[in-house]
C-alpha cells in the first residue's frame, strides 16, 4: 500500500514539474482558478490619475487667485484695483461654500432629471473618503472628493469672469448676492445639462470637453446683460480709463495660461493620452490666437500691443476649452486663430458701434470666443480635419454634430440670458446695483474697502 502511495506522489510531482517547464518554455502559465465576476470587473483607482487631478484642481484655483484677479486688476484704474481683487476673492470663497452645501448636488446629484441633480447630495450627504466617481474609461475611478473639488473650482471661476463686464461701477454687496443667485439658477443647471449623464444637452451628444458652454458662454452672456443693466461707467468717453498696469495684466494672463492646463487637461479626469492631447491643444490654440490678434492689430493700427496679445491669449484659451480633448493640434491652431479674429471684431467694432460698456470685454472674448469654440468643436473634431471623431471615429457626422453644438449654444444663451436678467432685477431691488457718483469718482477701493492699492 505504501509503495502505491509513493508511486502516485512521485507521478504527481513529475507532472507538476513538466507543466512548469512547459510554461517557462512557451510563456503560457497554467490557468488560474476561476474568480468571481465581481472581482474581474471591480472599479480600479490609479494613484497617478488621482495625483494629476489633485494638481489640476490646484491649477484651476491658481487661475482665479491670483491669475484672473491680477489680469482684471491691471486693466482697471488704480483706484479700483483692490475692488476687483476683493470681488474675485470673495466670489471664490462664497461659491466654495454654496457648492458644498447644495451646488454639487444640483449639478451632479442622483436625481434622474434633464435639468438638475436634485438635493440628494446636499451637504455632501453620503460622500466620504471611500466614495468614488467614474472617469471616462469604464471601470476607472477617482475619489469623489477629488471630483467635487475639481468641479468646484470651475463653479468658482465662472461668476468671477462676469465681474469684468461691470468693473469699477457696481456695489460690492450686489456682486455677492448676484453670485449666489446666479450660480444657483444658471450655473448649476447648465453644468448638469451639459456634463451629467442624465442632462438634456449631454443626451443630445453635444461635445464640451472643459466648459465652452458651461463656463465661457454662460459668463459672457451674463456679462453682456450686466453691462447693459448696470449702465456705463461715469465719465466714459471723457475721463482717461486706460489700464493702470499692463505689467500686472501680463502676469495675470500668463498665470491663466499655466493654470488652464489644469482646466483643460484635467478635464480628461485621467493621466493618459487624452490629457496629453488636451495639453498640446492648450499650447497650440493659444499660440495661434496670439499671433492672429497681433497680426490684425499690426494691419489695422500699425502696431501690435501687449493688451492685444493678452486678449488673443485669452481668446485662444476660451475657444479651445470645449474642443481640447477631441481636435488635433493643427486644427487647434486654426480654431484659436479664427476665434481671435472674430473676438477682435466684436471688441474693436461691434462694441463701439452699439455703445455698451463691457469694461474688460468679457462678452467680446469669453462669450464670443466660447460660441466660436463650441461650434468649431463640431467641425474640427472630424477625423478628416485631424480630430478624434469623438466616439463615432471614422463615422463622425460633421454636419449633424455641428448642428447639435449650435443647439447646445442656443439653450445656454437663452437659459443664461433670461435667468441673468431676472437675477439682476432682484439684486437691484434688494441692494441696488450702482454706487453713488461720488463713490465711483472716489474709487471703489476706498468707498467699499477703506484701503488703497498704492500710496505715493
Amino acid at each position: 500500500m505504501n509503495w502505491k502511495k509513493l508511486l502516485f506522489a512521485g507521478g504527481l510531482v513529475a507532472g507538476l514539474a513538466a507543466t512548469a517547464a512547459f510554461a517557462q518554455d512557451t510563456g503560457v502559465a497554467p490557468a488560474p482558478e476561476a474568480v468571481p465576476d465581481t472581482a474581474a470587473v471591480a472599479d480600479a483607482m490609479d494613484k497617478g490619475d488621482v495625483a494629476w487631478m489633485l494638481i489640476s484642481t490646484a491649477l484651476v484655483l491658481f487661475m482665479i487667485l491670483p491669475g484672473l484677479a491680477l489680469f482684471y486688476g491691471g486693466l482697471v484704474r488704480a483706484k479700483n484695483m483692490l475692488s476687483v481683487l476683493m470681488q474675485c476673492t470673495m466670489i471664490t470663497a462664497v461659491v466654495m461654500i454654496v457648492w458644498t452645501l447644495y451646488g454639487y448636488s444640483m449639478a451632479f446629484g442622483d436625481a434622474p432629471s434633464a435639468f438638475w441633480g436634485g438635493l440628494g447630495k446636499a451637504f455632501l450627504s453620503g460622500v466620504d473618503a471611500s466614495s468614488m466617481a467614474a472617469t471616462f474609461t469604464k471601470g476607472v475611478v477617482i475619489p469623489e472628493y477629488v471630483f467635487i473639488a475639481f468641479q468646484m473650482t470651475f463653479a468658482c471661476i465662472t461668476p468671477a469672469l462676469i465681474v469684468g463686464a461691470f468693473a469699477e461701477r457696481i456695489k460690492f454687496s450686489a456682486v455677492i448676492l448676484f453670485t449666489i443667485l446666479w450660480v444657483t439658477v444658471v450655473y448649476f443647471p447648465i453644468a448638469h445639462m451639459v456634463w451629467d449623464s442624465d442632462g438634456l444637452i449631454y443626451g443630445w451628444g453635444a461635445l464640451d470637453f472643459a466648459g465652452g458652454t458651461v463656463v465661457h458662454i454662460n459668463a459672457g452672456i451674463a456679462a453682456l446683460i450686466g453691462s447693459l443693466l448696470v449702465g456705463k461707467r461715469t465719465g466714459l468717453g471723457r475721463d482717461n480709463m486706460a489700464p493702470h498696469s499692463m505689467t500686472l495684466t501680463m502676469v495675470g494672463a500668463s498665470i491663466l495660461w499655466v493654470g488652464w492646463f489644469g482646466f483643460n487637461a484635467g478635464s480628461n479626469l485621467e493621466a493618459n493620452g487624452g490629457a496629453a492631447l488636451a495639453m498640446m491643444n492648450t499650447f497650440t490654440a493659444t499660440a495661434g490666437a496670439i499671433v492672429a490678434w497681433s497680426l490684425i492689430e499690426t494691419v489695422t493700427r500699425g502696431k501690435a500691443s501687449m493688451l492685444g496679445a493678452a486678449s488673443g491669449l485669452v481668446a485662444g484659451l476660451v475657444a479651445v476649452t470645449p474642443a481640447a480633448g477631441t481636435v488635433g493640434p493643427v486644427g487647434a491652431i486654426v480654431l484659436g486663430a479664427i476665434a481671435s479674429i472674430i473676438c477682435y471684431f466684436f471688441v474693436a467694432t461691434v462694441k463701439p458701434k452699439f455703445g455698451y460698456d463691457d469694461s474688460l470685454d468679457v462678452f467680446g472674448i469669453h462669450g464670443i470666443g466660447g460660441i466660436v469654440g463650441a461650434i468649431g468643436t463640431g467641425i474640427f473634431t472630424a477625423p478628416s480635419l485631424g480630430g478624434t471623431g469623438a466616439a463615432a471615429g471614422a463615422d463622425y457626422a460633421l454636419a449633424s454634430q455641428t448642428m447639435t453644438q449650435i443647439w447646445a449654444v442656443l439653450v445656454t444663451v437663452v437659459w443664461c440670458g433670461v435667468g441673468s436678467a431676472i437675477i439682476y432685477a432682484i439684486v437691484k431691488a434688494v441692494f441696488g446695483l450702482r454706487p453713488t457718483v461720488e463713490q465711483e469718482r472716489e474709487g471703489l477701493d476706498l468707498a467699499y474697502h477703506g484701503e488703497a492699492a498704492y500710496h505715493s
